[in-house]
């Protein structure tokens, strides 16, 4: 498959390449950009700022490297510092007996007494001569480590300085991305207070139902109001039996005081 795949991007630069002849790279690279621009923008923003982060936690294994070094050398300084000390007390007493034994060289005497042993003249020169010789060494040696020296505290400065310097800009970084994720977070705020649907169709129906339950007791206040109105009128029915009843034996008179055929003849009409 890979190799199927690889023989298609030869085929495609191939032909590419005789189309556009020269520009086939440029072309290419432009693609290539392009793609990967496009790529970077499909990324979550927190999926770059979780990534950010991760480099800068990176940072922490090159830091404690680094004051590693920067330990050693003080380490290496200090040593030094001590060697230069103690070597420079030895040029200091090498130098007095050097001058002590040209001192005594420059009297006419053949033979020098040293701590109890008695030497030629002869044996003084050469002592002298190899004393001087070790001691220029020595001071050689000195000089060269106090080069050493300076060179060393000069970088041990300036790896100070960049460590520091380090620090400060991996605090800073820190800080950025704090500040970013406070920033995202607003944004995602926003987004979700612009993009939010409030769902009024359960607000709309209570309102409706409202406005069924207001209509019902307007109706029932209109038919008990309705009702008031009639109970203060007087009852006609009523009158006209208790009238009835009172005039009864009068009308029972009148109608059997009429003659037979006017009796009749209401009966018909009614």
């Amino acid at each position: 498959m890979l190799r199927k795949a690889a023989a298609g991007t030869l085929a495609v630069a191939a032909i590419g390449g005789l189309l556009l002849g020269q520009d086939v790279w440029s072309y290419a690279r432009t693609g290539v950009c392009a793609t990967r621009d496009y790529f970077r923008g499909e990324v979550p923003v927190e999926f770059e700022i979780e990534r950010a982060k991760q480099e800068v936690e990176q940072l922490l294994p090159e830091v404690r490297k680094s004051m590693h070094l920067i330990a050693e050398e003080q380490v290496e300084v200090a040593q030094l510092q001590k060697s230069i000390s103690r070597k420079e007390t030895m040029l200091a007493g090498q130098e007095e007996a050097i001058l002590s034994l040209t001192s005594d060289l420059k009297s006419n005497d053949t033979k020098f007494a040293y701590a109890g042993h008695r030497y030629s003249r002869h044996e003084v020169e050469k002592d002298l001569a190899e004393r001087f010789n070790r001691f220029k060494i020595a001071e050689e040696t000195v000089k060269r480590e106090r080069q050493v020296l300076v060179a060393k505290e000069t970088a041990l400065v300036a790896n100070r300085e960049t460590l520091e310097n380090m620090l400060s800009q991996r605090k800073n970084l820190e800080a950025e991305l704090e500040r970013l994720e406070a920033r995202l977070a607003t944004v995602a705020a926003r987004k979700q207070i612009n993009g939010l649907q409030i769902d009024d169709s359960q607000l709309n129906r209570v309102r409706a139902l409202i406005g069924t339950i207001e209509k019902r007791l307007d109706v029932e206040d209109a038919v008990l109001a309705a009702e008031g109105d009639l109970s203060g009128l007087i009852p006609l029915e009523r009158h006209q039996e208790e009238q009835t009843e009172a005039d009864i034996a009068a009308a029972v008179e009148t109608y059997f005081n009429k003659p037979s055929d006017e009796r009749v003849a209401e009966r018909i009409e009614k």
